[in-house]
């Protein structure tokens, strides 16, 4: 398994994030939709918005390592060579997805500052962004419930179209990211 990228794949590098990625997006959203099985204030669902927070966070710090490795990396070429429509599309939800694991950790960190709420990072408490204000509070509340349903689509739209790609148009577009088998 090479770290570094080759002409049919992604490097190790590269992967291993992804996967990591998807691993740690699953158990936000886990964490953040189970606490709803829980009354407010019991110690189960205290538990789960605090591993929220501190799993949205981890999100947060990987995806600049992520965007530091894939600018110092090339893209292995999709082959055959897709459509210019289909290239745009790709670099669209790219974008999307890079600003959906940006943007949602650091809302919920200022919507956590604005709340005057501790910000918990495994022992660690990171400091307020913002002063505390109960009103832009709820205004990123809602930016970030929103976010959150915009990223089922998006997670959810990225897989489909990497299976279509593997299983209609037949294509390289998953296994370039998918671990070696050597």
């Amino acid at each position: 398994m090479s770290l570094s990228t080759t002409p049919k794949r992604y490097g190790s590098l590269s992967i291993g994030l992804h996967w990591v990625m998807l691993l740690l997006l699953v158990a936000v959203y886990a964490c953040i939709e189970l606490r709803g099985y829980y009354p407010k204030g019991s110690d189960p669902r205290e538990a789960l918005k605090t591993w929220h927070f501190m799993l949205g966070l981890s999100v947060f710090a990987l995806v600049v390592v992520r965007l530091v490795a894939r600018m110092m990396s090339t893209t292995p070429p999709i082959e055959p060579n897709p459509p210019k429509l289909q290239t745009l599309s790709t670099k669209l939800m790219h974008l999307a997805l890079y600003a959906l694991m940006f943007g949602m950790p650091l809302a919920g960190w200022l919507l956590l500052s604005a709340a005057g709420k501790p910000i918990p990072f495994f022992g660690l408490h990171l400091p307020a962004l913002i002063s505390q204000s109960k009103d832009t509070a709820e205004f990123i509340k809602e930016i970030h419930e929103t976010g959150g349903t915009v990223g089922y689509f998006l997670i959810g739209l990225h897989a489909v179209a990497a299976l279509y790609h593997h299983y209609v148009v037949r294509d390289n577009t998953l296994l370039r990211m998918l671990p070696s088998r050597a």
